[in-house]
């Protein structure tokens, strides 16, 4: 026994001389260095890099801090003393060589003495407080087990050198939803990725061991220690970012903007979108776009976009990958989506992907959540005009959940005020439905249902009725075949379609419908051979069928006469390819190409026309009858997708890039704005496919740690083939459209100024854009050369645009927005003089848009009243007070003219010529 009492004693010796050694090795920690005029993230790596100690800190805590400090072979403790003096923010230091900085209390890392013996003694009130951690005790629990456990990847060998892919999905811990656009990296060697609309990375990375982070909107900064023996999946779930109580706008990946290839793209968090004040209350996706430099509207009321120099028809907006042709409720008042159902909204303007085509000016991808796979909630509010409501939740925990959210108007009472008893029996309805079915099958297989519905109704006094809808739904299922290579493949259906009614006169009496449907299959794939290239490929293929127009008689007593324009019917199909690769950490360059086909179907009757003479009714040469499935009027091309990022210095880059866009669908209008009479036109032997380019080139810096963005973009654009009308051109039942337009061309340049600050109490953006945008018909076939055939502005050229969107927060329950913005007035043609023809009085016009519309500008206020944010509560509530158009300005939308008493006068219409009040409750559980 005394041998075996002799070796327990020598074990308990050495076990408390590594203690003490371990302790007294923390004690001799000093620090050393210059950090004079450093910011605090600098200081943190050089003691990192020279030191054990970790840091743990919120950046927007140290985000304006700046040290002036020199210090030799002090302890941590007395630096951090001075570096922190005169500020709120505390540290505390672990044992394990962790340092917490926090803002007001300081964080405990270890409990205080007798703790356990004291707190069974709950009546004893000289106990010492003890700080309150700054998340919910199982939450710290799990994120810190997470953060340093090893996690061990792939199948181990003797293999020590080479690379393997790791992959895996991103997800919500609380809801399951996928984390979109997160950055997925490991510092040393400095490699990336971020995840796409699926959670979804994948990251080819040098085999041993590696810490993961991973940065994202919303999202707390994540880390995982790994061991890399061979390919592998980590699937993440991460905790939601406690920050987003006290922000408006929350970083996400903090370079993306000088680091990423992307340029010309603009992402907004729902979160952004909410902040800031609209018409009549409701959230609006759309009009938030319009903030947004190089994105205009013809005016006030108008959810239609222009996107640098482009008209409204030219933009792609996809719901769920589904084609919405109408994106906007009411004439355009509200958009037409729910914001309490999205997950992102990205825009891009320039360096379009290579798998989106069919429009010439920009693509706007729209994307629902996926709803929460770990129990039910619900989301909804109440406003003067609108209400809206939202449930999900799991059908089987973690692998299935569901999402249906509705909105819904009672803007009649508001009609029934108006003191015009032309106007006060008007009526005004809308509707919309969303859900989506989302299902994991296994770790490879995963499905999306979604489906959208809306409707519209509108009557101007007692006289035309306009009732419109959309109706979409897209099948996606995910495919994984390994960790570098995974596939989508889509199937979706669009439609839409109008019908204009009136019955006020029983002998004219009429109905007329218009309608288009398109049903589109995709396949997308992207696969990552290396950490240098990721390659992006698949195919497409769209089938239209337009219902161009059919006017009915309503009624026994109407004399209408029934008529009906043929329907068109064709095919598009394109495949692409595209290859992102890395030359060097500051060089990075994607090159792409898209090949486009199209043909128009029969059944149909085409006319041919002589060559070189206008198209009329005497210069038809021939009819041509295609029979069903025929085809004709074939129409092919390449589009070319190129960019590049050279990165200058950590903080600042340039990019360039071009591309060519083919569009094969027209859209024929007899007002400047999108509206629900507009005719979609398909191209044909007679209506040429329109075809633009574009060259974009930008500057980006990043300031004080990356918590302001500076960008400038300037870009050149050519349009060919698009549509512009003849004078006195009549788009309503025209059998021979052809006849009443001409193939215009067209130009569009600009600069784009943007500074946004991201976080803080005071946060937003300001942008300022020149842009010009030119049209010129000039062609000797057409019977009428429009303004000499010389360039003249577009409907939307607006040279001067400026917009500030300002955000101030001044506590966690309280924050404004103030947001303003000032344009120039869009161009009109106006009469400027009348004349006689033999006996008839005739007006004579100007050159074609040669005047203008007063400048435009517009203020308004917000105020954000949040209620308490106790983690357990039936529900999580808010108010939104607003003033739109604070200042009351009368912004004139157009101008019309009387002829009054032998005078031509004019008249400035305003859709909002006073301020707006509204009040909007939100509630979430």
């Amino acid at each position: 026994m005394a041998p075996l009492y002799r070796v327990f004693l020598l074990v308990i010796t050495l076990l408390l001389m590594n203690i003490s050694a371990g302790q007294a090795q923390t004690e001799g920690i000093l620090i050393s260095g210059d950090f004079r005029n450093s910011r605090f993230s600098e200081f943190v790596e050089a003691v990192e890099a020279t030191t054990p100690y970790h840091f743990y800190y919120d950046n927007a805590d140290v985000d304006t801090l700046l040290i002036n400090l020199q210090v030799q072979q002090q302890p941590l403790e007395l630096v951090l003393r001075q570096v922190l003096q005169d500020t709120a923010l505390k540290f505390a230091i672990s044992r394990q060589h962790e340092v917490f900085i926090t803002r007001g209390r300081a964080f405990l890392s270890d409990l205080p003495a007798g703790f356990f013996e004291r707190a069974a003694d709950t009546t004893d009130a000289a106990s010492p407080e003890v700080a309150v951690p700054l998340l919910a005790e199982e939450q710290v629990r799990k994120k810190a087990s997470s953060d340093i456990k090893l996690y061990e990847i792939g199948i181990k060998s003797d293999k020590t050198t080479g690379k393997a892919t790791l992959a895996g999905h991103l997800r919500d811990a609380k809801s399951g939803e996928a984390i979109i656009g997160a950055s997925v990296y490991i510092e040393s060697p400095l490699i990336g990725t971020t995840s796409d609309q699926y959670g979804y990375y994948a990251l080819t990375l040098p085999l041993g061991r590696h810490e993961l982070k991973i940065k994202g909107i919303g999202i707390q900064n994540t880390r995982r220690l790994l061991l890399l023996h061979s390919d592998g999946k980590l699937n993440i779930d991460i905790q939601e970012d406690v920050r987003t109580l006290k922000e408006v706008l929350v970083e996400a990946e903090k370079d993306r903007n000088v680091s990423g290839l992307q340029m010309g793209l603009e992402r907004l968090d729902i979160r952004t979108i909410k902040q800031v004040p609209t018409a009549f209350g409701e959230t609006d996706i759309l009009r938030v776009m319009l903030t947004l430099p190089g994105v205009k509207s013809v005016g006030e009321g108008s959810t239609g976009m222009n996107v640098r120099g482009g008209s409204t028809d030219q933009n792609l907006i996809l719901f769920n990958d589904a084609t919405i042709y109408n994106p906007s409720h009411l004439f355009g008042f509200f958009s037409a989506f729910n914001p309490d159902i999205i997950k992102s909204v990205e825009l891009y303007k320039s360096a379009v992907p290579a798998r989106y085509g069919g429009r010439l000016s920009s693509v706007l991808e729209i994307t629902t959540r996926d709803g929460n796979k770990k129990k039910i909630a619900g989301s909804g509010g109440l406003g003067l005009l609108t209400s809206r409501l939202t449930l999900e939740g799991p059908l089987k925990k973690d692998k299935s959940s569901f999402l249906i959210g509705g909105r819904t108007t009672y803007s009649n009472w508001l009609l029934r005020q108006l003191p015009d008893t032309d106007y006060n029996q008007s009526r005004a309805s809308f509707y919309d439905l969303n859900a989506q079915i989302t299902h994991e099958f296994n770790n490879k297989n995963t499905v999306y249902l979604s489906g959208y519905t809306s409707n519209d109704k509108f009557k101007l006094g007692s006289d035309t009725l306009y009732s419109f809808s959309n109706y979409s739904a897209s099948l996606k299922w995910k495919h994984i075949f390994h960790n570098k290579l995974y596939s989508v493949v889509t199937g979706a259906y669009s439609q839409y379609s109008y019908a204009i009614s009136s019955d006020k006169n029983p002998v004219n009496a009429s109905e007329m419908t218009f309608g288009i449907n398109q049903a589109n299959v995709q396949a997308d794939f992207n696969y990552f051979p290396s950490s240098k290239h990721t390659i992006d490929f698949g195919a497409s293929a769209i089938l239209y069928d337009v219902g161009a127009g059919s006017l009915q008689p309503l009624g026994s007593e109407s004399l209408v006469i029934p008529d009906r324009l043929q329907d068109e019917r064709a095919l598009e199909g394109a495949f692409y390819i595209s290859d992102r690769f890395d030359i060097s950490p500051r060089l990075s360059v994607s090159v792409g190409l898209r090949y486009s086909m199209f043909q128009a179907m029969g059944p149909r009757q085409v006319f041919t026309y002589a060559p070189g003479v206008p198209k009329t009714e005497y210069t038809v040469t021939d009819t041509l009858t295609y029979g069903r499935g025929d085809r004709f009027a074939p129409y092919h091309g390449p589009e070319y997708r190129l960019s590049a990022r050279l990165g200058l210095t950590d903080n600042s880059s340039v990019k360039v890039s071009f591309n060519r866009m083919r569009q094969y669908l027209h859209m024929l209008s007899n007002t400047t704005a999108v509206s629900p009479t507009d005719i979609w036109k398909l191209s044909d032997s007679n209506i040429r496919p329109q075809v633009g380019d574009q060259f974009a080139l930008g500057y980006y810096q990043n300031f004080r740690a990356n918590t302001v963005e500076f960008s400038v973009e300037g870009y050149t654009k050519t349009m060919q083939d698009f549509l512009d009308y003849k004078s006195a051109a009549t788009l309503f039942m025209n059998h021979e459209i052809e006849r009443d337009v001409v193939n215009a061309e067209g130009k569009a340049y600009g600069v784009e100024i943007m500074l946004k600050k991201l976080t803080g109490k005071l946060n937003g953006w300001v942008s300022y854009t020149y842009s010009r945008t030119l049209v010129r018909v000039n062609n000797a076939t057409f019977s009428e050369i429009i303004n000499n055939g010389e360039y003249y502005p577009s409907n939307f050229d607006k040279p001067h645009d400026f917009t500030m969107i300002s955000n101030y927060r001044f506590s966690q329950r309280f924050s404004t927005s103030l947001n303003f913005t000032y344009s120039t007035g869009r161009p009109i043609t106006l009469p400027i003089a009348k004349y006689y023809d033999g006996d008839i009085q005739r007006v004579f016009y100007s050159d074609r848009n040669e005047y203008r519309v007063p400048n435009f500008y517009r203020v308004d206020l917000a105020m954000n009243i949040e209620g308490n944010h106790k983690v357990r509560k039936l529900a999580h509530s808010s108010w939104t007070l607003a003033v739109y158009n604070l200042t009351g300005r009368k912004n004139p939308y157009s101008v019309y003219f009387r002829s009054e008493q032998g005078k031509i006068n004019g008249y400035k219409l305003s859709i909002f010529g006073r301020p707006i009040p509204t009040i909007t409750y939100n509630f979430r559980f």
